[in-house]
């Protein structure tokens, strides 16, 4: 395979015919996150060796203790990388962060509070330079189109970032958590709608569909993109982007056995008890739910992306280092409730994987990859009569 100290590789796929169908915070008591009780025994004392020994049980990460000293790599990251430059309000908390409302039916597994935001912004800034400075790859003409959506906008950035871009055009955010800022361009707008329900937007009414990161959030992608496509005018665009919950390597430096290694299982296993799937690029729904839904002239781009600053290359060991960045500044939020209220972990667990994670991540030697994918597609004009 090529080195990862090179561009990153990209494979497009076009089809122009439609086609048919931070520091550790004091450990909280033993038991899952809510403050319900759980059959755990101690951290220390293993309930057997089995268990001891499947790092796929949290417990096998407290029989190894790691210094975790992450509040001064946060602090070193951040001065390495400063010179690159009503009943919805009534948030779950768990473990001391709070989450979506537990009033609605919506379910995901982020949180909504501001070290996650922060990370969310982090994680705009290195997809943008992933995809060299720009905020999508549709080939829309701005000059003439004149509304856009962005679904899952959680923080708001893109879509303040595409309005600003773009003053002429009117864009709309949706969300679960009005998490968004009050002051924006006028040209945009945010509302409060859960994308797995029914949305509430006349047809042919936009002429762009944006959705990013809807990973782990989507029980059924089919119908995101069905919706997606009445939604969309015709000739409108929409463009998907999404990441796999996948660390790997291409040298060998990380194992299956490893925290990183663990990470990705963890995450497979959790998707038979969430019904959600972490691994939208490796079971193709994108593509897949797009082309089923209607649309055509689909271009599918994967790229290999530098989960820390190793690559020798300059722009990918910016990227690597602001996906780093965004990394330190909530691990937690990205596994608390999947390890602890999904999987069962106790705090105590969480915590002792989460050093062991750091510790690897932190390891010079080791060249974690993450995969994404791009996949965008047109509507079909209105024949003519």
């Amino acid at each position: 395979m090529a080195s990862t100290d090179d561009a990153p590789p990209v494979t497009t796929t076009a089809t122009s015919a439609p086609s048919p169908p931070a520091a550790s915070p004091s450990p909280a008591p033993e038991g899952k996150l809510s403050g319900k009780s759980s059959p755990k025994s101690g951290a220390g004392s293993p309930r057997n060796l089995d268990d001891a020994l499947d790092p796929l049980n949290g417990e096998h990460w407290t029989q190894h203790p790691v210094e975790d000293d992450s509040d001064s790599v946060l602090d070193s990251i951040l001065s390495s990388t400063a010179s690159l430059s009503s009943s919805i309000f009534e948030y779950r908390n768990i473990n001391g962060r709070t989450f979506h409302s537990d009033k609605t039916n919506a379910e995901y597994w982020g949180p909504n509070d501001d070290k996650q935001l922060q990370s969310q912004d982090i994680i705009h800034h290195c997809l943008t330079l992933v995809l060299e400075g720009r905020l999508y790859l549709a080939p829309i003409d701005a000059g003439k189109i004149s509304k856009v959506l962005d679904v899952g906008t959680g923080g708001g950035l893109w879509a303040i970032d595409f309005a600003d871009l773009h003053p002429n055009l009117e864009v709309t955010g949706t969300d679960i958590s009005p998490v968004q800022p009050s002051w924006v361009p006028p040209n945009v707008r945010f509302e409060i709608e859960d994308a797995t329900l029914p949305w509430t937007f006349r047809e042919n009414s936009f002429d762009f569909v944006h959705m990013r990161y809807l990973f782990g959030s989507i029980p059924d992608w089919d119908a995101i993109f069905e919706q997606a496509y009445a939604a969309t005018k015709p000739g409108g665009w929409i463009e998907s982007f999404e990441a796999d919950a996948n660390l790997y390597s291409e040298d060998g430096t990380v194992t299956e056995d490893s925290p990183m290694g663990t990470w990705t299982k963890v995450f497979k296993e959790a998707k038979k008890k969430f019904g959600r799937t972490f691994f939208p690029i490796e079971e193709d729904v994108q593509r897949r739910g797009i082309e089923k839904a209607g649309f055509v002239n689909i271009t599918v781009k994967d790229i290999k992306v530098p989960m820390t600053g190793f690559p020798k290359d300059p722009k990918l060991k910016e990227i690597g280092q602001y996906s780093h960045l965004a990394i330190e500044q909530d691990l937690e939020g990205m596994v608390l409730y999947i390890f602890g209220e999904v999987m069962g972990w106790s705090v105590v667990e969480i915590h002792a994987f989460l050093a062991h994670f750091r510790k690897q991540m932190r390891n010079k030697n080791c060249h974690p990859l993450f995969p994404i994918r791009i996949v965008y597609a047109q509507k079909p004009e209105k024949k003519k009569d």
